[in-house]
């Protein structure tokens, strides 16, 4: 490292280096990247899944039909969302931002009323959810994106 001028007391000052701002490092191969596009929305559908059925049943005994309910939503959920991870960089940031604030909405709205909630609250709570995922979304995309969809800075 560079020494600079010595610091009052008499030690050295040691400036750091210039960071740099590329892109972070790969350290996982194609094999690993693909086969984590499949298993990270399925755990993550396997846990949606479970959520709700555990929402559903209130603490009673699960039963058979809560079973088929629990992995109904998780593969619903994985489909939806392995479709929009595979679709979503292709819109623009706008219309990304709100496909993913729809699907937050939607989620948390399907997870809320299964908590016996009635349909207006649910409603208004996915939409209050979505409106502020998609605020978020679309400042993170517009200011890392330029009006075509490419990255800058």
């Amino acid at each position: 490292m560079a020494q600079a001028a010595p610091a009052p007391g008499g030690t050295p000052r040691t400036t750091r280096p210039a960071v740099t701002t590329g892109p972070p490092p790969n350290v996982f191969d194609a094999r690993t990247h693909s086969l984590g596009r499949l298993v990270v929305p399925v755990l993550l559908g396997l846990v949606y899944g479970y959520w709700a059925a555990a929402n559903r049943r209130s603490g009673g005994p699960i039963t058979g039909w809560n079973l088929l309910f629990g992995f109904v939503t998780a593969f619903v959920f994985a489909v939806v969302l392995m479709a929009l991870l595979a679709y979503a960089p292709r819109l623009r940031r706008e219309l990304r931002a709100l496909a993913w604030a729809a699907f937050y909405g939607c989620s948390f709205g399907f997870l809320y009323s299964q908590a016996s909630e009635s349909v207006l609250r649910s409603t208004g709570m996915s939409l209050v959810v979505a409106a502020v995922t998609f605020v978020v979304l679309f400042y993170h995309y517009y200011t890392r994106e330029d009006a075509a969809g490419h990255r800058v800075g």
